[in-house]
């Protein structure tokens, strides 16, 4: 089955084609362009030039997986709602998958790891894995010295991802160069279970776990001098 896979939970935007068999995840094309500010510009692109790589239409798509984040609401919210829609529109289901899952199931090593992606504020939205890649804390955000405490309360020994390598003397834990980002093979490995028995779609419940800048104003403002 063909599967598209996009993430834009980070800086960097992806949008991948992997084939899913009874056998495993099998990469077809992939592209991914480091940019924090043109997510919208970037992902729609990516996804035409990724079928176009394999001589495939939308119609070809059996399954949608998105990553779910954590990530900025802007950034976040262009690849769970390109997802959405054209799983909508093509009628094929949609599967989420945590995004710091792709970063560190696929880092786990037999030794606990931690992956951290940037959440701006000084902050990282982190997540821990035990050797086997299981999540057995988080996801989370908070500051990189609290991230760092709870790591070596499980025991980590190795970190990943970006937000490891910003914040690194922070940390004091080795890190790993790759995968810096999630990885879309990793994203339709996890989901691949669901795909494979044809479950019902995932609603794409973003994974934004703090409150955005923005609020609502709570009383009118005079705008007499």
């Amino acid at each position: 089955m063909l599967v598209l896979v996009v993430d834009s939970s980070t800086p960097a935007v992806t949008a991948a084609l992997v084939e899913v068999t009874a056998e495993g995840v099998v990469p077809r094309a992939q592209r991914c362009t480091v940019d924090a500010r043109a997510h919208g510009e970037l992902l729609a692109p990516q996804v035409d030039a990724v079928l176009a790589h394999v001589d495939a239409r939308p119609a070809d798509l059996g399954a949608i997986v998105a990553g779910l984040g954590p990530g900025p609401f802007t950034g976040l919210r262009v690849g769970l709602v390109t997802a959405a829609t054209m799983g909508q529109v093509l009628g094929v289901p949609t599967y989420g998958v945590c995004s710091l899952d792709a970063i560190g199931h696929p880092a786990a090593a037999g030794e606990p790891v931690l992956a951290a992606s940037d959440a701006r504020r000084r902050e990282v939205y982190w997540a821990v894995y035990d050797g086997a890649g299981q999540r057995i804390a988080g996801p989370d955000v908070a500051a990189p010295a609290v991230a760092a405490q709870r790591a070596r309360d499980l025991a980590v020994t190795v970190a990943v991802g970006d937000g490891a390598h910003r914040y690194a003397d922070v940390l004091g834990l080795p890190v790993r160069a790759e995968p810096r980002y999630p990885d879309p093979t990793a994203l339709a490995a996890l989901a691949a279970e669901r795909v494979r028995a044809g479950a019902p779609g995932d609603p794409l419940t973003p994974l934004y776990l703090r409150r955005p800048d923005a609020v609502v104003a709570t009383a009118r403002k005079s705008v007499l001098p």
